[in-house]
């Protein structure tokens, strides 16, 4: 097993297994995330349906690409003409705001966070053609710090995330150690260097979901096809998660992720919230 060992803030972490009753998933399914941390959702939505998502995101990934081009052509991670995140996407259209109180995502955070649940954030992030490089070995909670470390994402694949388009990559049984060390690269923050030998990669169909713990290390490979890989990244917490920081003497501070604009229930005692 890789040792990279721990984020500073995560002390005393205990993975705790999801055993039902389940709504939505199979045994077999918890199983394996418990285990390895991911498991494939094929077809949770039809074609015709991320066709309507994409006919929504693209506009907006339009101004996240103007604005990157504006400014140089980076910010942070993202590369103008390579790779877009497009953040927030819920406080600025209503069928997006509609889609992550869908049954399947309610199923889900029922049988893997419920019964009090809020989205943390959304994401539609778009690898262009021929971006060679990878995008870095990284948990979700790496980049910022959420207690309870153990959240959900749920990677929507737009369109077809192939092994040559840039299908996301996973790193199974790491995600029981909690938050691991990450360091700052040119392409992101890794956890994780070059590619290790047990990686599994997760090919994804327009529809499907990759569903992994925010603690399993992952990554997604180059775009080697002509097609834009189009996904959309809907992340959920327990009610009462928090951010948690350290200054700069040593004081824990904590910011409850709350912001009613995008940060908003979707289960309340296990029932919808809306």
């Amino acid at each position: 097993m890789l040792d990279p060992g721990l984020h500073e803030l995560n002390v005393g972490f205990r993975w705790a297994d999801n055993e039902g009753p389940f709504q939505l998933i199979s045994g077999e399914q918890a199983d394996q995330y418990n285990q390895q941390g991911y498991f494939l959702l094929k077809q949770a939505f039809d074609r015709a349906l991320m066709s309507r998502l994409i006919a929504e995101i693209d506009p907006l990934e339009a101004k996240t690409e103007a604005y990157l081009q504006s400014i140089g052509g980076r910010a942070f991670i993202a590369r103008s003409g390579e790779i877009t995140f497009s953040t927030h996407l819920v406080a600025r259209s209503a069928l997006l705001e509609e889609f992550v109180h869908h049954p399947v995502f309610l199923g889900l955070t029922h049988d893997l966070l419920g019964p009090d649940v809020r989205l943390y954030w959304d994401q539609a992030v778009y690898k262009k053609p021929g971006t060679t490089a990878p995008f870095p070995w990284h948990q979700d909670n790496g980049y910022t710090f959420i207690e309870p470390q153990q959240y959900l994402t749920c990677w929507v694949a737009l369109s077809d995330a192939t092994l040559e388009g840039g299908c996301p990559w996973v790193m199974p049984g790491l995600h029981k150690h909690g938050t691991l060390a990450h360091h700052t690269s040119d392409l992101g923050y890794v956890c994780l260097e070059g590619w290790p030998q047990h990686a599994v990669p997760v090919e994804a169909s327009a529809g499907d979901i990759v569903v992994f713990s925010s603690l399993t290390p992952h990554a997604t490979g180059a775009n080697r096809t002509d097609d834009v890989r189009k996904s959309y990244i809907v992340q959920f917490a327990p009610e009462g998660a928090c951010n948690v920081t350290q200054n700069a003497a040593g004081t824990i501070e904590r910011v409850a992720c709350n912001d009613e604009l995008r940060q908003f229930p979707v289960l309340r005692a296990g029932a919808p919230a809306r």
